[in-house]
């Protein structure tokens, strides 16, 4: 084979607004690789194959004294993030060439490995695509999963309103699954028919009614799932039952304009309100064993459904973040590197 082109993304300038492909990120293509005898030094070569492009990548492109629970992207170096991706060779206890990994990923074609950190072997025993374990079997599916378990305290009956997005849609459907009135909102008609296909009871496109208008007609809501935040979160405040659940997932309204004011905030008071912040890592060690054992099961036999909007080519991944900063996806946002 010889050297081939081993391109990769680069962050390249802290970007004051939403990030611009070519100037916050660069596709690169200087360097090269020698696929069959680059050394790999007791470690092992991995082929990128799927990457996930989510909305929590856009607060790690900030200044490196700026602390928060992920680090920050390095400028010019390869930007970081989950993947799927096969061992080509390999010379590391435990990895065989043509076994399939998940977790962090340097936005790499190729890169040596020199042991697991941050990754794991995948068992595909339902064959599901490759791309199913970055989203709804991956970390978004996860983020539902795990926080749901943890903090909605669902009860069959209760109502609650849920801000979409990959993990959003899991969310609609384990709502269900416990009997709850589902009320969700995007930002599209295609994904508000989605939406309705998952079970919603309630679906309105955002950008056209009025979030408080339809919350004080459809609620008062008991579990809030925000990945939102600014005056999305405001009216869900206003709109809460007594002892409401609000589970913070995101907040993309504020990420690329400095964040939002959010006034309503004395109904945490006077409605005896619990809110619970959350990062997926610091609930995987409870719930990632059960998470692995039913929802790869419910994906195959087609009992949870999910979406992907794929990119072709590792030099789309500026594009698709601010595809997915802008909320223009259509899906979970996928950008396919290569074949297996």
């Amino acid at each position: 084979m010889g050297l081939i082109k081993n391109g990769r993304v680069l962050f390249n300038d802290i970007p004051k607004g939403y990030p611009e492909p070519g100037k916050t990120t660069v596709y690169d293509t200087n360097q090269t690789i020698d696929v069959e005898n680059v050394p790999l030094d007791g470690g092992f070569l991995l082929k990128t194959l799927e990457l996930s492009i989510d909305p929590y990548m856009r607060r790690r492109m900030r200044h490196p004294e700026k602390k928060s629970y992920s680090a920050p992207f390095a400028i010019g170096q390869p930007l970081t993030g989950h993947g799927v991706g096969v061992v080509v060779r390999s010379e590391f206890e435990g990895v065989k060439a043509g076994d399939h990994l998940y977790g962090i990923f340097e936005h790499v074609e190729y890169c040596i490995r020199k042991d697991l950190s941050g990754l794991h072997v995948i068992e595909n025993k339902f064959k599901l695509p490759w791309s199913t374990f970055i989203g709804v079997a991956g970390m978004p599916g996860k983020t539902a999963y795990m926080a749901w378990k943890e903090y909605s305290k669902a009860k069959k009956g209760e109502t609650v309103f849920v801000t979409s997005g990959a993990a959003g849609r899991l969310v609609i459907q384990l709502a269900k699954l416990d009997g709850l009135k589902v009320i969700a909102s995007a930002g599209s008609d295609e994904k508000i028919q989605f939406l309705k296909e998952l079970g919603a009871d309630v679906a309105f496109k955002y950008k056209t009614k009025d979030t408080a208008e339809v919350l004080e007609k459809e609620g008062p809501i008991d579990i809030y799932w925000d990945n939102v935040g600014g005056a999305t979160l405001d009216a869900a405040l206003e709109a809460a039952a007594i002892n409401a659940r609000f589970i913070e997932c995101g907040m993309i309204a504020g990420y690329n304009v400095g964040g939002q004011p959010i006034k309503n905030l004395i109904n945490v008071i006077s409605k005896s309100l619990s809110i619970h912040g959350f990062i997926v890592s610091r609930l995987e060690p409870k719930y990632d064993d059960e998470f692995y054992a039913v929802i790869p099961a419910k994906v195959a036999s087609g009992e949870i459904q999910h979406r992907e909007d794929v990119y072709d080519g590792l030099g789309k991944v500026g594009d698709v973040m601010l595809a997915v900063q802008q909320g223009l996806n259509k899906a979970k946002a996928v950008v396919h590197v290569a074949d297996d």
